[in-house]
């Protein structure tokens, strides 16, 4: 089941309709901030490793012990060099097809686009949104650590599995209006 906004304590009559679009979106992010944002954007690859989890991941029907991929990135600018959106992924690598797990290890190319270059076909469900206080992501941002960020968080299926869960945050003061 979808989650709205407002049942996860974020009332849309606050945002700009841009906000709710990323907020609520199921289409590919790069492709949607490239349009409203004019830009070509860019991924920079902040930390991207494989492990073993230690507790169970119920919205990736994952077990204790399964290795996973965490990958943590910014979407940037490739003009501006401004960072619009951070994003913490889990990856199922089983689940992936050899040449996607491999492009996606080896590329600076944002997931949306390895999809479309591999056609992969995908359902995406959104599990949650939430607003909390940047912190560490501040410095990505030029934000205080106590200014709001805004989050959602998906799960990606491919095949009527999940492969991939997905958590992008921005800033709440970005895309106020058009920049």
């Amino acid at each position: 089941m979808q989650i709205t906004l407002r049942n996860r304590h974020i009332d849309p009559l606050n945002l700009s309709p841009f906000q709710r679009i990323l907020l609520t979106t199921d289409g590919t992010l790069t492709e949607i901030l490239e349009a409203y944002l004019l830009e070509k954007i860019q991924l920079i690859k902040l930390s991207e490793e494989l492990v073993n989890i230690t507790k169970s991941i119920p919205a990736l029907e994952l077990d204790i012990g399964t290795q996973v991929m965490e990958r943590k990135i910014l979407l940037q600018g490739k003009i501006s060099l401004n960072n619009f959106i951070y994003a913490e992924s889990i990856i199922v690598p089983e689940r992936l097809d050899t040449n996607l797990k491999s492009r996606l290890i080896q590329s600076q190319e944002p997931m949306g686009r390895l999809w479309l270059e591999h056609k992969l076909e995908t359902f995406k469900e959104i599990i949650d949104s939430a607003i909390e206080t940047a912190e560490d992501l501040s410095e990505f941002f030029n934000i205080a650590r106590e200014d709001k960020m805004l989050s959602r968080t998906y799960r990606v299926f491919s095949n009527k599995k999940p492969i991939i869960k997905i958590t992008e945050k921005f800033p709440e003061s970005y895309f106020l209006k058009k920049i």
